[in-house]
């Protein structure tokens, strides 16, 4: 997903950091507001920035000749949605490219369109859109990771595709040729991710159910179904 330092023409490097300004900004304000006016949510805040860095600072090489990694974004984008997350995943990446060169600061804006903005935003509103039904609340978490981390790296693969001349195989086979270098190993990377993610989700809400009824992600009743009571 770290597209590296100086592989974007600087066209598109300019466009994808205009393009994700604004969700940062955004998602400042909106963190300065979580933070300001809910200190019990700042421990929380903590594990999923935790999460974000850890996970998608894990490199696992691929047998396309690329590598991938989990986001660790969707929970964040459950409990925080997509403006949070934004703003968590850019400074996750930002130092990543600084103190672990992954990614670049040209690319920046590209790796956090797809990764900390477009993921996020699929995850969440999946996860909206499963919330009320009689989905377990767990394989509503997921599933909204799961395709969070996948979505990922469709937009990094349509980020490509846009900056390489795509020659003789036209830009759907360019597009394609690189989906399939990454859903080699990132289809069974988000099943796995979901799976973790669900699980860190069922530890949070058997120490702190309290929070997670207050923050109203999903609601006492089915809270409750899924602990059994």
């Amino acid at each position: 997903m770290h597209i590296m330092e100086g592989f974007l023409p600087p066209l598109w490097a300019a466009i994808w950091w205009i393009i994700s300004l604004p969700f940062i900004i955004y998602g400042f304000v909106q963190l300065k507001k979580v933070i300001n006016e809910n200190k019990d949510a700042l421990p929380l805040l903590g594990i999923c920035g935790a999460l974000i860095f850890i996970l998608s600072a894990l490199k696992l090489p691929s047998v396309t000749g690329s590598c991938s990694h989990p986001t660790g974004t969707g929970l964040s984008a459950i409990v925080f949605g997509p403006f949070i997350t934004a703003i968590i995943g850019f400074i996750v990446l930002l130092f990543q490219s600084l103190f672990l060169a992954h990614g670049g600061l040209s690319t920046l804006g590209a790796n956090t369109f797809s990764m900390a903005i477009c993921g996020p935003f699929l995850g969440y509103y999946v996860y909206r859109a499963l919330r009320d039904t009689k989905l377990n609340m767990y394989f509503t978490v997921f599933i909204a990771v799961a395709l969070a981390d996948l979505f990922t790296y469709v937009i990094t693969a349509l980020e490509l595709t846009l900056a390489v001349p795509a020659g003789d195989l036209g830009f759907g086979g360019l597009f394609a040729t690189f989906l399939g270098v990454f859903a080699v190993t990132q289809i069974p990377l988000a099943i796995l991710e979901g799976a973790v993610l669900a699980l860190v989700f069922k530890y949070i809400v058997d120490i702190k159910p309290d929070i997670i009824i207050r923050m109203k992600i999903f609601s006492e009743e089915k809270i409750k179904a899924a602990r059994g009571e």
